[in-house]
């Protein structure tokens, strides 16, 4: 971590992080519980990145958790991670982050992504889930 830039942030943006702490199996009769591991990194050489906001919501699109209580920055190649334990199943089979961050001027987007990994049965298993800047769409 570094100090927050005093020049004013001119770039900003947000990530959605679709999640899976726990996934249905066998047409809804099994569910496997997975661990969840956010990665926010600073693809900057040069500049910090300011993250403003690390929510977790559930299926329904409620909150479950804010991750940050005022803004932190990330040093050049930084990453902050935020862990979800298998046995913490709040998210359920449709859960998200929303990251919100913001920089001093042009910056590298930021790399956010998310790795499950879980068991069942004898089988182990790992996956990621890539973040997507939020853009809006639709306006003419």
């Amino acid at each position: 971590m570094t100090a927050v830039p005093s020049e004013g942030l001119t770039a900003s943006g947000a990530f959605y992080v679709p999640v899976y702490s726990s996934v249905s199996m066998s047409q809804g009769k099994l569910r496997a519980d997975f661990s969840v591991t956010l990665s926010v990194h600073n693809a900057s050489e040069t500049k910090p990145l300011v993250l403003k906001r690390i929510a977790y919501f559930d299926t329904s699109g409620k909150m479950v958790e804010s991750y940050l209580k005022s803004p932190i920055a990330l040093k050049p190649f930084a990453t902050v991670e935020v862990a979800i334990a298998t046995t913490d199943t709040r998210g359920g089979t449709g859960a998200n982050f929303v990251v919100d961050w913001a920089a001093a001027g042009e910056i590298a987007e930021p790399a956010v992504e998310a790795l499950m990994v879980g068991s069942v049965g004898a089988g182990h298993y790992a996956f990621i889930s890539q973040g997507r800047p939020v853009r809006l769409v639709g306006k003419n």
